[in-house]
């Protein structure tokens, strides 16, 4: 069994704290295909979280569970400036 080093809590404030700010999500999508853009947190739910990208023509999922964070599929680090 894997030990996870946060819980799904720490996942949730830890999201809540970039909400409006610039983000870089990477998504792990499987089979070696991984996406990488940056965006705006632009929604926190109790669910899940949206993030707006940048790029105006992305054809891709932006909407994301806490849970996928916790896993590891998906990484939300902010932009530093």
């Amino acid at each position: 069994m894997i030990k996870p080093k946060n819980d799904i809590a720490q996942v949730k404030r830890t999201i809540r704290d970039y909400f409006h700010r610039q983000v870089d999500v990477t998504v792990n999508l499987g089979r070696n295909k991984i996406v990488r853009f940056s965006g705006e947190l632009s929604g926190v739910y109790p669910a899940l979280f949206t993030v707006r990208p940048s790029e105006e023509g992305f054809l891709g999922k932006t909407s994301y569970s806490y849970a996928e964070v916790l896993c590891g599929s998906v990484v939300v680090r902010p932009v530093l400036k």
